[in-house]
């Protein structure tokens, strides 16, 4: 007796055509994964930034001006502005689950600073879903607006899990169980 053949889908009907199986999305990280992940980001650690509060599309972090972050006219350097603005956007974009990575930014400087602690607080403004469109303010200790910061990033379709699991022991480091 011939073996029986296994069954084949069913052919769809003329003039469509079948698709692909869609992936399931990335899982949502949890506030202290993001918190692990981005706790590997050594420049922005570098520039004494430490993440606050996180959450879906939306990010707060903080950076004590020292002497270092200060420019030959003795305020903030711009750069140091910049880099706590663009860590906070990272958070924000990155808090969905997908890698989501810079591709055009730009600030505006509003008030110079010499010292005490910024804030940044990002916020996301607008997703689709391949874009990220995030808006960061950031103010001194009085709360005076210091910049104006805004980025769009191009949604990948890795999992930040993933590339913390890829990144040398990252999913215990940057994943932790439990967190996924």
């Amino acid at each position: 007796m011939p073996t029986p053949k296994a069954a084949r889908p069913p052919k769809p009907p003329p003039g469509t055509r079948r698709r692909a199986p869609v992936a399931a999305p990335p899982a949502v990280p949890t506030p202290a994964f993001l918190r692990r992940f981005f706790g590997r980001d050594r420049f922005a650690a570098g520039a004494g930034i430490r993440l606050v509060s996180c959450g879906p599309g939306r990010a707060v972090a903080r950076m004590a001006l020292r002497p270092d972050h200060m420019n030959g006219v003795d305020v903030a350097q711009g750069g140091a502005v910049f880099t706590l603005a663009d860590f906070a956007f990272a958070v924000a974009c990155n808090s969905h689950g997908p890698v989501a990575l810079a591709i055009d930014v730009s600030v505006s400087f509003l008030a110079a600073t010499r010292s005490g602690t910024l804030t940044a607080t990002a916020l996301e403004v607008s997703r689709s879903a391949r874009l990220s469109r995030v808006e960061v303010t950031v103010r001194d200790a009085k709360g005076v607006a210091v910049a104006l910061f805004h980025g769009t990033a191009y949604v990948t379709r890795d999992s930040i899990h993933e590339v913390a699991a890829r990144a040398g022991g990252g999913a215990r480091r940057a994943g932790g169980r439990g967190d996924r």
